[in-house]
């Protein structure tokens, strides 16, 4: 088993705790629709795409599950409660498979890109620089030597946050002044990194996203500068959404993907939300693995999504593997 192992008993609980509010919600929600019902007649599939919309599973990705569930449903004469769950997981599975692939199963696997640089965006508030701050105290505990960069210059608290996660996990954080370019701050730690001989650096940006334009520009910025330090770089864009604003990380997730070009997505706050359902929807609409879940406060509790334990545990199935 190894190190970060995410089918270990510590995580499968974290995971079903996490995941526990979206899970009573949907389910009690489901449980309602099929009460009397004998059949999944046309009745309970239109009460179950109310249930499915109303989870933040989105519109779009709802409607597909619906028909997905209708066909099978009409070829097969599946009935009651049970029989729906299980359709249900089956093609929320098969979705999140069809959808996006990420090869990442634990946070020590790295390509030979030495240093891997990942660029992370996102707005204030979604806990951008808290996710940071976790992926390096996963990487270092797997033995990457790991750089910050604090280019997020336009708010003190970002750079003081980002500071006092770096010393707690016992990594550098480059930085400058405030309203310094951001494109300068990554060009210094790239610069660091490399002569330092860095396994992964972890790029901190500006949450604003009241100008679209603007962002865009900034990005681009500082994308052509690391680049310069590192060809290839970034390697990644990580873009950060809250699970818990549910249609808002749709419209984030939309804004952002047409600002610059996002490779992978990590949700966070899925603990403390019954709008987990936001996860298959984005997962579904945007096309962009989901390479990370956020499920609590602690520097454990940022885990690798994995679509067959993450269907698994909001189905309530427990499976040995």
């Amino acid at each position: 088993m190894g190190l970060f192992n995410f089918f270990s008993k510590e995580k499968r609980e974290t995971l079903d705790k996490g995941l526990s509010k979206t899970k009573e919600s949907v389910f009690g929600k489901i449980a309602r629709v099929v009460a009397g019902k004998s059949k999944v007649d046309d009745e309970v599939l239109d009460n179950l795409e109310e249930v499915l919309v109303t989870s933040d599973v989105g519109v779009e990705t709802t409607l597909k599950i619906i028909r997905r569930i209708e066909n099978r449903a009409a070829r097969d004469k599946y009935v009651g409660t049970q029989e729906l769950n299980d359709i249900l997981k089956e093609e929320i599975a098969r979705l999140l498979t069809e959808n996006n692939a990420v090869n990442t199963t634990d946070f020590s696997a790295f390509t030979d890109k030495k240093p891997y640089v990942i660029m992370v965006v996102g707005v204030n508030g979604v806990g951008k620089t808290t996710t940071i701050g976790k992926l390096a105290y996963q990487y270092k505990k797997a033995g990457k030597k790991v750089y910050l960069g604090a280019a997020d210059t336009f708010r003190a608290a970002a750079v003081e946050q980002l500071d006092i996660w770096g010393a707690r996990v016992g990594v550098p954080v480059i930085k400058q002044k405030m309203g310094s370019d951001p494109a300068s701050v990554a060009f210094d730690t790239l610069s660091s990194a490399v002569a330092n001989q860095a396994d992964v650096v972890l790029i901190d940006t500006a949450g604003r996203l009241h100008n679209k334009i603007g962002l865009m520009n900034e990005l681009t910025k500082i994308k052509n500068v690391m680049n310069k330090v590192v060809p290839g770089a970034p390697h990644e864009v990580l873009l950060v959404l809250d699970g818990s604003t549910g249609q808002n990380a749709f419209e984030q997730a939309k804004q952002f993907t047409k600002a610059t070009e996002v490779t992978s997505m990590a949700i966070t706050k899925l603990d403390g939300t019954a709008k987990g359902g936001v996860v298959i929807g984005i997962s579904d609409q945007f096309k962009i693995p989901v390479k990370y879940i956020g499920l609590g406060e602690g520097m454990e509790d940022l885990q690798v999504f994995r679509k067959a334990e993450f269907v698994n545990s909001l189905f309530g199935v427990t499976k040995a593997e």
